[in-house]
């Protein structure tokens, strides 16, 4: 909740309640102000004029006289055109604002009854390389595990890689044909694209490929020895690959969170049997089906959720299903999240509908679909290469650290070339994350390399530029005098400054709790617009009044934390030189 309105609600409620205005009929319409220079919250009275038979000027105006002495000392209230605008005093906000730059946490308060909490992100392919579209549910992933851990979650992350099915008949049936030392090597330059191609061609073009791919299927399923050593051989190439793209991309993501389709394999039997005892399996075209409530198809019937196929193999419903009880009852786990595109929506919710009746979630339990939308070129088509084909996220990465080498080398050309590339990094790859958590992961976005990488805007070069404007103030500060010197705000760009950071642990939890990074990412951008506004009016070093000099220096410190811990969420470095 807004510091200001949890603070001013008791006076509110007391004025009201004398007015004889129900709590049910107001409470709703107080909230921040649209327009700053009236107030910092705002109440619009039109909705009760019908209730109280009154204009709502005249409301606002009662209202306005009975609130007015229960918030003297910390608020200013007028009424304007039927609105009550309640305006936060100097010797508030200094108190306030001064709490929260003692604090090493800036005001964000831990979970009182803290969660575990899986979350599934990333899920690459094996023997197919990453590309843009792994983008988004990694760093979407990335940063809901860092903003949850950060509230005092148990997070655990889980990397549900592709391993396992029928197309690694073809894959393990390629190794052979090529060798295993020079696949090996094949796939791990990071040509697995290519591999995958060459397999899938013969598989379609050569019977005899084809039905050595079909029997070596069953082989790996029946935990042949030497298929299950070529087929890990395949798992551990890529991994190694995956890997170095996470380091890349800065992530969290290591070896011990894969859990692959592999894993949950011998589980599957189980999972049927849980769903008979259950009485939910039904046969449907020769298949186990179970029949969730409220999924109908094209033709207005009831929509199936594929169990067991008609020739005994599991679908990948089945997969999920064996996921959600090992999570629960293995990892213990609370909540379940799952970072995966919009267009798998009626998957989960089918998923989780099964799970609900078959007893397998409780009413404790979390499930949710974190869903995102699409990265689009220039064009408003799914981003794609120069050839037409998906890009390869390595080479994103590469391109933006490259294009962020020339904008560092031209904004500052006296870095060393260590530094330089280290912050070059930091811009490049903070750019491409950042222009994806900052918009609503449930809409498509517009990918933009001029836009990402400029240092003015909503971008991550201007958070991190702000940043650090503020570490180089510091680096002529000799004393420690501000340390622990309380704010005092005196001035309107002070004061704009003290309300965005007021307003911190708001957008945090906001953004924790309805798993929209997005709404962080808008906050810090305020945060860093305010801090603009100050350094550009409100002289630091320079001025002579030491209590002005200290206290405008502890605004300066919890600003640079504040955008630091906010971009340490978002998986984001803030160098402290640009």
């Amino acid at each position: 909740m807004d510091p200001l309105i949890q603070a001013t609600i008791p006076g509110i409620r007391q004025g009201m309640s004398t007015l004889g205005i129900e709590e049910d009929d107001w409470g709703s319409l107080l909230g921040p102000s649209t327009v700053s220079d009236h107030g910092d919250l705002a109440m619009a009275c039109h909705s009760l004029a019908r209730v109280l038979r009154k204009s709502p000027v005249d409301i606002a105006e009662d209202i306005c006289a009975a609130i007015t002495p229960n918030l003297k000392g910390f608020a200013q209230v007028t009424s304007m055109n039927g609105f009550v605008n309640i305006k936060a005093t100097n010797s508030w906000l200094s108190e306030r604002v001064t709490e929260v730059a003692s604090d090493s946490r800036l005001g964000i308060t831990k979970a009182e009854i803290p969660r575990t909490i899986a979350i599934d992100y990333s899920s690459p392919n094996v023997a197919k390389e990453m590309h843009v579209g792994h983008l988004r549910s990694t760093v979407i992933g990335d940063a809901l595990a860092r903003i949850l851990s950060y509230q005092g979650h148990t997070v655990i992350r889980e990397n549900h890689i592709g391993d396992w099915g029928t197309p690694f008949g073809m894959l393990i049936e390629h190794l052979l044909d090529l060798g295993e030392a020079e696949a090996g090597g094949e796939i791990s330059v990071g040509d697995l694209d290519s591999f995958y191609k060459s397999a899938r061609g013969k598989f379609d073009e050569d019977s005899d490929f084809a039905a050595r791919s079909r029997a070596r299927v069953v082989l790996l399923q029946s935990g042949d020895e030497d298929t299950l050593h070529l087929w890990k051989v395949l798992v551990n190439e890529s991994t190694r690959y995956f890997n170095e793209v996470y380091r890349l991309l800065d992530v969290l993501l290591v070896d011990a969170d894969l859990m692959g389709e592999s894993a949950y394999h011998p589980l599957l039997p189980s999972v049927v049997s849980r769903l008979s005892d259950a009485g939910l399996l039904e046969e449907s075209g020769g298949a186990d089906v179970v029949f969730p409530g409220g999924h109908l198809n094209r033709e207005g019937e009831p929509l199936p959720l594929i169990i067991r196929k008609g020739d005994g193999g599991y679908n990948y419903a089945t997969t999920d299903i064996a996921c959600i009880i090992d999570r629960i009852e293995r990892l213990n786990a609370d909540d379940l999240l799952y970072v995966v595109g919009t267009p798998q929506s009626r998957h989960f919710e089918m998923v989780f509908e099964v799970c609900r009746m078959a007893g397998l979630l409780g009413a404790g339990h979390r499930s949710e679909h974190v869903n995102f939308g699409s990265v689009l070129g220039s064009d408003g088509k799914v981003l794609k290469s120069r050839s037409g084909s998906a890009v390869k996220l390595v080479d994103l990465l590469e391109e933006s650290i490259s294009r962020a080498t020339a904008v560092v080398d031209e904004k500052n050309p006296g870095l060393g070339e260590d530094e330089k590339n280290q912050i070059a990094r930091s811009v490049g790859i903070g750019a491409v994350k950042f222009s994806d958590l900052s918009n609503d992961r449930t809409r498509d976005y517009v990918f933009d390399w001029s836009k990402m990488l400029s240092f003015e805007g909503d971008t991550s070069p201007y958070l991190q530029y702000a940043h650090a404007r503020i570490c180089s103030i510091f680096t002529k500060v000799e004393d420690s005098n501000w340390v622990d010197y309380p704010i005092n705000i005196n001035d309107h760009y002070e004061g704009r400054l003290a309300r965005s950071l007021l307003s911190y642990r708001d957008s945090f939890e906001s953004s924790a709790r309805d798993l929209m990074p997005n709404r962080l990412c808008t906050h810090l951008l305020a945060i860093s617009s305010a801090f603009t506004s100050f350094y550009e009016n409100c002289p630091v070093l320079i001025v002579e009044d030491p209590e002005v000099r200290n206290g405008r220096l502890r605004l300066c410190d919890a600003t640079a934390r504040s955008l630091k811990i906010g971009l340490s969420l978002l998986g984001i470095d803030a160098p402290e030189r640009m």
